[in-house]
């Protein structure tokens, strides 16, 4: 009677399993998947197990082991008379398979239940997921201000070994007020770089990003600017302040301002004039002749030095030209690191010109600042929008005196860079703006590394 109802309840549950079995045969093969380190403990548990019950076996002479395997050979001499054993057989092994399979399953699904109850993702796929982006390329980016955030939100799908260098000469809105009124390091670029970086934190993304719209002294003031001028005071160390902004958004990567200098901008225009200040330069609207910083050669932060020794490829760009990507590279050590690496170096140049800065600027004439800013070739592609925007974005930017920066390829290959054209931009149909798309950008990157390490 025992012996009906233990095969009544196996019946039982491999009839309620047969419709989900594909999918959970599926599901739970995902665990075998290479790279998941699962199958190597799963082996030694399993070894483990054999070596206790030999070891018991063992010490007590095998007399154990001797009637478990006698009393085996009646029970299955006595289940054959019975049942023939091409029946039995197959019965017997379904069965085992049944219940190895349903007590992994429910293993497997009570620590899912446990460390995944507030989302809709299975815990394998995110192992998976977490195992291939900390596999994927050591990325290194530099710049600045939105281009930069949106090129993040791109690369952190592919990989979670990227460093983003930020520039920390922005002197206007909340981060100019911060670092004239507190005398902090400018936060926003970099705040912005961490909430691109965070792992679907969406709540706190929203609150590291709130800007307030009232109050006295705090309209215009981001939360999270305050918040990393807050944890710069705490622990007396702006880099401190950044690294444990980071782990709250539990970001993909990290973010290293290029300097813990205070650092200004400088520019010569053509018109002989003599600006200082990052927001100074671009509301002189001149063409820039010549541009530095104060105090001169500012040393690096050691940890961005370190990482860009440590890249598989380098990105540089989009941003603001003078005021988001060279700022960077007027860091002597910068410029040095990246010159001295022989791996794939790209420059991301912007779609349309800046009023104020770049009026009039051709792609090569991106790329002949740079140089002359840096004193030396650092990049060997530049990557370029390769259709032209839609004639209602080329009237409103027309309005602002902007347009397309136009791509003179002849000169740029006298520069000795090689033009990769791709389309990567995103075109916002009610206001006409034009931006780099994320994944666009981020899926062009990395062909261009993979074709580039052949």
């Amino acid at each position: 009677m025992t012996t009906n109802r233990f095969l009544k309840q196996a019946l039982r549950v491999s009839r309620s399993y047969s419709r989900r079995l594909p999918y959970r045969a599926g599901h739970w093969f995902k665990w075998l998947s290479p790279g998941l380190l699962v199958k190597r403990w799963m082996f030694i548990s399993v070894s483990g197990i054999v070596m206790v019950l030999l070891g018991v076996a063992i010490w007590s002479r095998l007399t154990p082991v001797y009637y478990i395997m006698q009393f085996s050979g009646e029970l299955l001499e006595l289940i054959t008379r019975l049942i023939p054993n091409y029946i039995s057989g197959p019965l017997v092994l379904i069965l085992g398979l049944l219940l190895v399979f349903w007590g992994q399953t429910r293993t497997f699904g009570s620590i899912t239940e446990v460390l995944m109850s507030d989302r809709d993702e299975e815990l394998v796929d995110v192992l998976i997921s977490h195992r291939k982006l900390n596999r994927g390329a050591k990325i290194v980016t530099i710049g600045g201000g939105t281009g930069l955030s949106t090129l993040l939100r791109g690369l952190k799908a592919i990989s979670a070994n990227i460093t983003a260098i930020v520039t920390v000469a922005d002197d206007g809105g909340s981060s100019g007020r911060l670092r004239r009124e507190i005398g902090v390091l400018p936060p926003g670029d970099i705040r912005n770089c961490i909430a691109a970086l965070a792992d679907e934190e969406k709540l706190l993304t929203e609150l590291f990003q709130y800007r307030f719209k009232a109050g006295d002294g705090l309209v215009g003031h981001s939360f999270g600017n305050l918040f990393l001028t807050v944890l710069s005071d705490i622990t007396g160390d702006f880099e401190r302040a950044i690294a444990a902004s980071s782990k709250v958004l539990a970001i993909r990567g990290q973010v290293l301002p290029a300097t813990l200098s205070d650092v200004k901008l400088w520019a010569e225009l053509a018109d002989g004039r003599y600006v200082e200040g990052e927001s100074s330069i671009t509301e002189a609207r001149g063409k820039i002749i010549r541009i530095g910083c104060k105090p001169d050669n500012p040393p690096a932060l050691p940890k961005a030095i370190d990482a860009i020794e440590d890249a598989d490829y380098i990105v540089i760009g989009p941003g603001s030209l003078y005021t988001s990507v060279i700022p960077n590279l007027l860091v002597p050590e910068i410029a040095e690191a990246i010159a001295a690496r022989q791996v794939p170096c790209i420059y991301i140049c912007n779609i349309m010109t800046q009023p104020g800065e770049t009026d009039d600027y051709s792609v090569a004439d991106h790329i002949r600042a740079i140089d002359q800013a840096c004193g030396q070739q650092l990049f060997d592609s530049v990557l370029v929008q390769k259709t032209p925007p839609s004639s209602k974005a080329l009237l409103r930017y027309a309005q602002e005196q902007s347009h397309p920066v136009d791509l003179d390829a002849d000169r740029v290959m006298q520069l000795g860079r090689r033009v990769i054209r791709a389309n990567i931009m995103t075109e916002d149909g009610e206001t006409g703006y034009v931006r780099h798309d994320s994944r666009k950008l981020a899926r062009v990157i990395l062909r261009w590394y993979e074709r580039s390490r052949q």
